[in-house]
């Protein structure tokens, strides 16, 4: 299949989403969507293999000599929330739209993608490899998704990330920092005014959290922000002053700044204790001037800093974040991508591709 043309390739793909959005695939609970990928891949012929729930394969003539550029997307989904007024795991075409659960995130860049690969597959002296890889456990930022699999695709020196960006250019993407605090007090009678209220301890680090600013304000991905998005005190009894209060930090920073700077701030300024939770969705970049960068933009794509976070936080190479879907559709009742916006999302990819391997 040394030239599939568009149609064949947008057919196989939105068969495959068709699929892959009748079975459940929530994060951890990949197995049956797993299967139907290497199934596309026996199908096509196309040898693969799999590490967990994460499934990976490699262009036929790849050659350990030449640089490598990977194909991802993830296949695990958030669930369904109350408000879907149709079968989330029905399939249903309306339109020109593709309704469903994992439609727009992400399985119109994993099937595009998915059928770059095919497109590319087989073809022979390109000037680099390229390597395909559906990954797990994405929406959990999970350690057995794209961690996982990475140290069994080989030397990779950049990829693509796919995620619903109107296919444009994500060249820059906020870390992320989750934190949990707690201030510590003395219990006592809330009418006797006894005890230590750990519960007002906790409002005056929330209080300057809610006033940091950090004065490095990147041109991509604005300033770093702190929100505080959970408090709890163990008590369950009105007239109990809380010896205890815990309360949780959402960090989202900028690439001028490392997780540790923050760390420090909270440090020489908070009284409550604190801890991270991880210090691993670290933000990260691509240059403008990178050859992946360079060929979207001859191809008229803008390019814009992201303020979520995807398995690219996870790359320890340059990686470009794209592809076809809207982010604002994710995690939304009735989700749905359009089918044109596959078909634009693989013919983008192989030009970009075509633009430099």
């Amino acid at each position: 299949m040394n030239n599939p043309n568009l149609d064949f390739l947008q057919g196989e793909a939105v068969g495959l989403l068709k699929e892959l959005i009748a079975t459940p695939s929530f994060s951890k609970e990949e197995n049956d969507t797993a299967e139907l990928i290497m199934d596309f891949f026996t199908k096509h012929e196309i040898p693969h293999a799999r590490v967990g729930n994460n499934i990976y394969a490699k262009n036929k003539f790849y050659d350990a000599s030449k640089q490598s550029i990977l194909l991802n997307s993830h296949h695990d989904t958030v669930r369904p929330n109350k408000s879907y007024t149709m079968d989330p795991f029905t399939p249903i075409e309306k339109d020109g739209k593709l309704f469903g659960l994992g439609s727009n995130d992400a399985g119109g860049c994993l099937v595009s993608l998915m059928a770059t690969f095919l497109y590319f597959y087989d073809k022979e002296n390109l000037r680099y490899n390229v390597v395909f890889a559906a990954s797990a456990e994405e929406e959990i930022s999970g350690v057995n998704g794209i961690e996982l699999v990475l140290p069994y695709l080989g030397q990779i020196d950049f990829g693509i990330v796919g995620e619903p960006t109107k296919l444009e250019m994500a060249v820059a993407e906020r870390g992320l920092m989750v934190i949990d605090c707690t201030a510590h007090g003395r219990p006592g009678h809330a009418a006797r005014n006894e005890g230590e209220n750990a519960l007002y301890k906790a409002l005056e680090d929330i209080e300057w959290i809610r006033n940091c600013k950090f004065e490095k304000v990147s041109a991509l991905l604005g300033e770093s922000r702190m929100t505080v998005t959970v408090i709890e005190t163990e008590n369950k009894q009105h007239n109990v002053v809380p010896a205890l209060c815990k309360f949780v930090i959402d960090v989202r920073v900028n690439e001028l700044y490392t997780f540790d700077e923050i760390l420090d701030s909270l440090k020489n300024n908070l009284k409550s204790q604190f801890k991270p939770r991880t210090t691993r969705m670290k933000s990260t970049s691509i240059s403008l001037d990178h050859p992946l960068v360079k060929a979207g933009l001859e191809l008229g794509r803008t390019y814009y800093g992201s303020p979520t976070t995807s398995d690219k936080a996870l790359m320890p190479f340059p990686a470009l974040k794209m592809g076809p879907g809207d982010s604002a559709r994710s995690h939304t009742a009735d989700e749905y991508i359009y089918l044109d916006e596959i078909r634009n999302g693989i013919e983008l990819y192989i030009k970009l591709l075509n633009g430099f391997i």
